[in-house]
């Protein structure tokens, strides 16, 4: 272990360009200058530890040891560069390059308010989310764990109205003050424990558990597995386990790049990570392997089992109801849920292949779904549209954004050769190992899950694709999965032309009373959600006019405006496209070439990241993240990667000794 301020540099950088992103507020090239710049700078930090973490090298600083400051005997607030730390912040550091492009090309074409703020909160969640990479204890990573939560409040509650003020109290309810009170009653009890033994009270992370929880876990099991699910619980909020998760979709009414961070890099990310630190460098595999529950009828079970048994039930639950989504946002927010519960059952089955997994789908998950953010945001720009329902027809407006979405969403259904289905791969071999080795038939159950997940992220991800590139925009019959009130019926999106009054286009029932209806909206009540995006655009607001003729039509309305103009009045390229309501303009899209469906700033990065997505995919061997996820496990099993296959399972974990 090498004493270096690195470590600090890298959550610092961004820190400072906090303070230079708020005196530039009068010029904005300048201010955004300020993020792109702190995004290298912290890559280039980052970067610069890899080679030699790569050779086994870990680089600390220690509050403790540069000032003498120590908050109490075994707390220091300290940094380290570990394999698994840069792991993350690699990944971090990395994004937030092109999402800074991004995000200025979004926030300039929408003429966002408080763009200064925006910036500011931007560049401190990737401050505090190297943070949580870095951290060297529970103590730390409770603190940049709490920080983060509330440096990206400002951000879900950009809109500043009262759905995304609604919207923000909620994310702190759940992130800050509940996965916050179970993160920190965890550490105490953590704490406590290790201070039975002989050496002392320790909250350090240490690769394949904590010796002395080891030892303590032996005198006192009940409050060594408490103190385990209470750490899963705090994590577990922000990795959006069920039913830990409904603040996750409540938060797509921030801007789409805020999304992004959410879900592709910072929050729900450091929730997955504060997991992996537990399973792997708190606890351990064995001592949670080997410190049962006494469940009964049942009989003993590994604390791993519950977990693995919870994301399970996430990852299927949430991709049923992502199908039911027609608001492009929220369907992606419950794809979150779904995917990062594959993170969590990963890292809980606790076999070496399916921990790399686990781990290699932290940037797979990333790249893809950033990807996909992108391309919503890109389309809700440039046509102020957020319904699937309404981009009939769409591929030929935007023909680059929407092949990107399909590469995004091939990777979040493991289609090869997208990186996603690299990862699952592995997590598919480490559940066989598992099942075949005897160690329970849940295994095979939990194999099942991420088959039936992969079928399902397929069945509400090509509707998408389908209405884009093979569905016009006068002919629009859409096709859901299954064909009940809850599922959605045949005409549950609307037609403005339905099909012959007898016989729909897809072999459903016409209606639900057998007639044709003059109306844009069918009859009977949506079988999927209508909540806005970002913020009302004109078309969510024609809808609610229309359900409300009462209403004052000179009334303002929350979101209608910024500034007093028209979102949709906001013409980036004198397209007739940019309308003032979502969906096909008169006449239908108008077809454009790759290169003028929008700006730079936000092709390049969708295309980058795309092509990001494939090449983890393709060429994972040549990729510095596999390197790192199979460094990892050698450093918590204890012996070079190649053999693991070899040895059974059982023998890989060694008993907690009475």
């Amino acid at each position: 272990m090498v004493a270096d301020i690195r470590p600090l540099a890298a959550v610092l950088v961004s820190a400072v360009a906090v303070v230079l992103i708020v005196a530039s507020h009068r010029r904005p090239n300048v201010r955004e200058g300020w993020s792109v710049l702190a995004a290298l700078a912290k890559f280039g930090i980052v970067g610069s530890m890899l080679p030699a973490v790569m050779s086994g090298t870990v680089f600390r600083w220690s509050l403790a040891e540069s000032t003498g400051i120590r908050f109490l005997d075994g707390i220091d607030f300290a940094l380290r560069a570990d394999p698994l730390g840069i792991f993350f912040a690699l990944l971090a550091s990395f994004l937030w390059i092109f999402t800074s492009f991004y995000a200025t090309g979004y926030m300039r074409g929408l003429d966002e308010h408080a763009q200064t703020r925006f910036f500011a909160s931007f560049a401190a969640s990737l401050s505090t989310a190297v943070g949580i990479a870095f951290a060297a204890n529970l103590v730390t990573i409770f603190v940049f764990y709490e920080l983060l939560s509330l440096v990206t409040y400002p951000l879900v509650a950009h809109n500043e109205d009262d759905e995304a003020r609604i919207a923000g109290r909620k994310y702190l309810t759940y992130t800050f003050f509940g996965g916050g009170v179970f993160l920190l009653a965890g550490t105490a009890m953590i704490y406590w424990l290790t201070s039975l033994v002989g050496q002392g009270p320790t909250l350090a992370f240490e690769a394949g558990g904590t010796e002395a929880l080891a030892a303590a876990a032996q005198a006192e099991p009940v409050y060594a597995q408490t103190a385990f699910f209470l750490l899963i619980a705090g994590f577990g909020v922000k990795a959006a386990l069920m039913p830990l998760h409904s603040w996750l979709a409540d938060a797509m009414v921030a801007p789409t790049p805020v999304s992004g961070l959410l879900h592709a890099v910072a929050v729900v990310k450091s929730g997955a990570f504060g997991i992996a630190r537990v399973i792997l460098d708190v606890y351990g595999p064995d001592l949670i392997h080997d410190l049962p529950l006494d469940v009964p009828v049942v009989g003993e079970v590994g604390l791993n089992v519950p977990v693995a048994i919870v994301a399970a039930f996430t990852l299927t639950a949430a991709s049923i109801i992502a199908m039911r989504k027609d608001h492009l946002k929220r369907r992606l927010a419950y794809s979150t849920t779904a995917q990062l519960s594959y993170i969590v059952l990963g890292l809980s089955m606790l076999h070496p292949y399916a921990i790399v997994g686990a781990l290699f789908h932290i940037p797979a998950h990333a790249f893809a779904k950033l990807t996909l953010f992108f391309c919503a945001g890109s389309i809700h720009v440039e046509t102020h549209t957020d319904y699937i329902s309404e981009m009939a027809g769409i591929g030929k407006r935007m023909p680059l954004t929407m092949t990107a979405f399909t590469v995004g969403a091939a990777g979040m259904a493991g289609v090869p050769p997208i990186a996603g289905f690299v990862s699952k791969f592995y997590m598919l071999i480490g559940a066989g190992y598992m099942g075949t080795e005897g160690m329970g038939g849940e295994y095979w159950l939990f194999a099942g899950a991420l088959l039936l997940s992969a079928v399902l992220n397929i069945a509400y991800f090509w509707p998408v694709v389908y209405t884009a590139f093979f569905e016009s925009e006068d002919r629009h019959n859409a096709k859901p999965f299954l064909e009940f009130p809850r599922g959605g019926l045949p005409r549950s999106y609307s037609s403005e032309e339905p099909t012959d009054e007898s016989v729909s286009a897809d072999g459903g029932e016409p209606s639900v009373d057998g007639t044709e209806s003059d109306d844009t909206e069918p009859d009977y009540e949506y079988a999927v959600d209508k909540y806005p995006s970002d913020h009302t655009t004109a078309d969510a607001t024609a809808r609610d006019n229309d359900e409300h003729d009462d209403r004052d039509e000179n009334e303002d309305h929350d979101g209608d405006t910024l500034h007093g103009e028209s979102v949709g009045a906001i013409d980036h390229h004198g397209d007739h496209d940019d309308h003032l309501t979502g969906g096909p303009p008169s006449g239908g899209w108008s077809r454009t070439s790759p290169r003028s469906e929008s700006t730079w700033l936000m092709l390049a990065p969708i295309a980058i990241i795309a092509t990001g997505a494939i090449v983890l995919g393709v060429v994972p061997g040549y990729v510095v993240f596999l390197d790192l996820a199979t460094e990892i496990v050698e450093g918590v099993f204890g012996m070079p990667f190649d053999r693991l296959a070899d040895i059974p399972f059982a023998e890989l974990v060694s008993e907690v000794t009475a």
